[in-house]
């Protein structure tokens, strides 16, 4: 298997362009999904908001990133609206649909767009739910799966920036 790139040329939830470069010197966690996700990315996002409290003073050497599979109705402005109304910590990236094709192929992600008559707009997009992690010098350095608890999410990823 190649190894997680962890790069990616995207514009954050206030229409600033950013790569991987501009979180440097910070540790950095990276979570795909879409402002339409009704189960998979609530949870993701609540958990992390969580953990992140439960760590205390350590979170501040943390920066949450929500990277969309969903760059067509993913805006800048609807991810920053989405973020601001239930997890203010983390920041929204999304971009081009070329783009974030390159972010989700530098991450192994896997996200593809189907139909969903559920949703108003027709269709969701099943995803990677992964939290990947990343050290200050921006390469990566461990990941943690859906499937863990909080307590479990929590340890390890104190471990990992400790």
């Amino acid at each position: 298997m190649r190894p997680i790139d962890a790069t990616f040329s995207l514009v954050d939830h206030h229409g600033t362009p950013v790569t991987e470069q501009s979180y440097r010197g910070q540790w950095v966690t990276v979570f795909f999904g879409f402002t339409h996700c009704r189960v998979v990315c609530p949870r993701a996002l609540g958990r992390l908001s969580a953990v992140l409290d439960g760590l205390g003073p350590l979170a501040e050497k943390i920066r949450p990133l929500y990277i969309t599979v969903d760059p067509e109705r993913d805006t800048p402005e609807v991810m920053r609206a989405f973020l601001e109304a239930g997890h203010p910590r983390f920041t929204g990236l999304t971009g081009t649909p070329e783009r974030i094709e390159a972010a989700k192929r530098s991450f192994h992600v896997f996200a593809r767009r189907k139909d969903d008559p559920e949703d108003p707009d027709g269709y969701a997009v099943p995803h990677t739910a992964i939290t990947y992690v990343l050290s200050p010098d921006g390469e990566y350095a461990t990941h943690l799966t859906d499937g863990l608890d909080t307590e479990t999410f929590t340890e390890r990823l104190r471990a990992a920036v400790s």
